[in-house]
Parts: C-alpha cells; sequence; structure tokens
C-alpha cells in the first residue's frame, strides 16, 4: 500500500543553465545524485513504520534534498523530523495553513510577513517581516507560527527558491518587552532550532533594524542557538537608512524609499497565496505514527528524534529507521 499522497513522477529538471550550475557548485546536485537520492528517499519513506503518509513527488522531496546538499541520510532526518514537527501543538500551527481564514487573513493584510515581488541581484526571494504588526495582547504564538509556516511552505514551492535560498528583512519597529512572554524560553529555543535545521530552506541573509534595547537580551539569547555559520549570515543595523543600503532600495516597498506602495506589494502576495492554497491545504494529509515517538520529540524538541533514532537496537532496526551508513558532519547552507 502506497504512502504517497502525490506520486513518484520522473523528475526533468526545467530551469536555467545557470540555476544548474548553481545548484552543481553549492549543492552537489547532478542528473546522477539526484535521480540516486530520489529513489533512496522514496524506498526508504516506504519501509519507515513510523511515516504513514507524505507527498512523494519530486519537488517536495527535492526542497529536503538541496537544503542538505544531497546528503541523504541527513535528509532523511531533517523530513522525518519536518513531518513530526507538523503535528506537534495538536496540528493547530502547520495544518489547516489557509491564508482565507482570520487571524492569518488579518495579518497578511496588515502587512505582518509577505516575499517582496522581484528578486534581488543573485535572483533571491526577500522575505519582509514586520512583528510589531503582531499584537500580543491580541493574537496567540500559535497564529505567529501559522503565518510564517504559510509563508515558507509557499515560497518552497518554487524550485528556484529552494535552490537559490532566501534573503530575510526584519523590521523592529514596536516591539518590545511585552513581545518577550510570547513564547517560553523551552518554546524560543525549539522554534530557533527548527528553524534553522528543520524548515528546508536556505537562510542567505538576514537583516534587522529598529531594535528596541529592551530586547537586546533575546536577541543574544537567540543568536547563541544558531550555529556560526548562520550567526555569519545576521547582520543587525541601528537604523532603516544603514540596512536598505545594504539591498536594492527599488526591490522594497515605498514606505522604505522604494517604488512600490505595500500595499500592493501586499496584494501581489495573496495572489501567490491564493495559486498555491489547493496545495498548501493538501499536505495536511502528510502524518507519521506519533505513539512511534518520544514525548520531547512529539513537542519539537530537535534533538529528541535523533536520540531516539539513534537509540535503534538493531542494524536491521537503524536502516529501517534512515540510518544509512555514518552521518558526516556537513556544513548546510
Amino acid at each position: 500500500m502506497s504512502k504517497g499522497i502525490t506520486s513518484c513522477d520522473d523528475y526533468v529538471f526545467t530551469l536555467s543553465n545557470e540555476l544548474k550550475e548553481l545548484a552543481a557548485n553549492e549543492l552537489r546536485e547532478t542528473a546522477s545524485s539526484r535521480d540516486h537520492a530520489l529513489k533512496a528517499m522514496r524506498e526508504w519513506i516506504m519501509s519507515n513504520p513510523r511515516i504513514s503518509n507524505v507527498r512523494l513527488d519530486a519537488n517536495f522531496l527535492l526542497r529536503f534534498l538541496r537544503s542538505k546538499k544531497f546528503s541523504v541520510p541527513i535528509t532523511q532526518e531533517s523530513l522525518e523530523r519536518y513531518l513530526l514537527l507538523r503535528q506537534s501543538y495538536d496540528g493547530r500551527i502547520f495544518r489547516n495553513m489557509d491564508y482565507l481564514l482570520n487571524p492569518t487573513q488579518e495579518l497578511i493584510t496588515n502587512g505582518y510577513i509577505f516575499a517582496l515581488p522581484q528578486r534581488d541581484k543573485l535572483g533571491r526571494r526577500i522575505v519582509l517581516t514586520r512583528p510589531g504588526v503582531f499584537d500580543p495582547y491580541k493574537y496567540a504564538n500559535v497564529d505567529l507560527l501559522k503565518i510564517h509556516g504559510l509563508t515558507y511552505e509557499v515560497l518552497l514551492e518554487n524550485e528556484e527558491n529552494q535552490i537559490r535560498g532566501f534573503v530575510h528583512i526584519v523590521d523592529g519597529a514596536g516591539v518590545n518587552l511585552p513581545y518577550m512572554t510570547i513564547f517560553t524560553p523551552k518554546e524560543a529555543v525549539r522554534i530557533v532550532k527548527n528553524a534553522e535545521r528543520t524548515l528546508p530552506m536556505r537562510h542567505k541573509e538576514i537583516k534587522a533594524f529598529n531594535l528596541h534595547g529592551s530586547i537586546k537580551f533575546a536577541v543574544d539569547f537567540a543568536l547563541g542557538l544558531v550555529s556560526e555559520k548562520m550567526k555569519n549570515r545576521i547582520r543587525i543595523y541601528t537604523s532603516v537608512e544603514s540596512a536598505v543600503k545594504t539591498v536594492d532600495i527599488s526591490l522594497l516597498p515605498k514606505e522604505y524609499g522604494g517604488v512600490t506602495p505595500m500595499s500592493d506589494m501586499i496584494a501581489m502576495w495573496q495572489d501567490e497565496l491564493k495559486a498555491s492554497r489547493d496545495v498548501i491545504l493538501m499536505n495536511d494529509k502528510m502524518q507519521v505514527n506519533l505513539e512511534m515517538y518520544s514525548a520531547k520529540a512529539r513537542q519539537g524538541a530537535v534533538s529528541a528524534l535523533t536520540q531516539q533514532m539513534s537509540n535503534c537496537g538493531s542494524e536491521q532496526d537503524a536502516n529501517l529507521q534512515g540510518l544509512q551508513g555514518s552521518f558526516r558532519k556537513l556544513e548546510v547552507d
């Protein structure tokens, strides 16, 4: 019986030669490595008793392989952690990610987070986040996580985004001490670690500005949780003027010195959300057998799944769970 909610398609690379070269140089992606990895991933999924249903189409699996530079064992762990994360919080966050439902729709309309319509000079999509739009007295923490999850899932449906990666711009205007109560310290740790290690995204640059002094301790805390490579990609600026000097200002909303009004950019982003709505809701069919995981793993602890898989007793069990050979140390872009 197939576990696939989508079929095992025969993948054909239809992107430009420039992207093909970029994928080969940065991600170790070739026709041979891709075919081998897709076959290995699909066979592992079918033999893994903890996975009940998942997408088997190449577009979905390749976002994980590309984010892990085609290391199949590391990709297997990442995919399983992702599937488990989707069912955390009793599915209240990463299921039913419908942009038409409130408060998600309200946050989108108000410009809490959206992707700018044009790519930067390196072809990357830019995600603008304005956390000050999020009212901690009106919205719940699950509302915040849901809209971030929706944004990233929609962007990852595009193969060029999978290869080129993303630039994040964060305007911290309006964020102060009350925002620090949205998540408990334990939840904050799991969010930061999953953002880097579980989501199949290539975070290439993160630029933040207008950060209030009262949240400096929280910023320092978050920076202490990410890898050195990720830390080197984060830049914090003292003003919007200094931050926008590092990007093509014409790409930004008019309110930040660009040309196109923010409201028009949000409307274009809503068109993208509409185009992806069916596939995003279809993803709700993916699931794992929760009873086969530890309590910590079900709660989103990044290390719990690794420990559980490493504790499998026999070589047969290890292979069954996807530990095919030794994990090699790998720096992941």
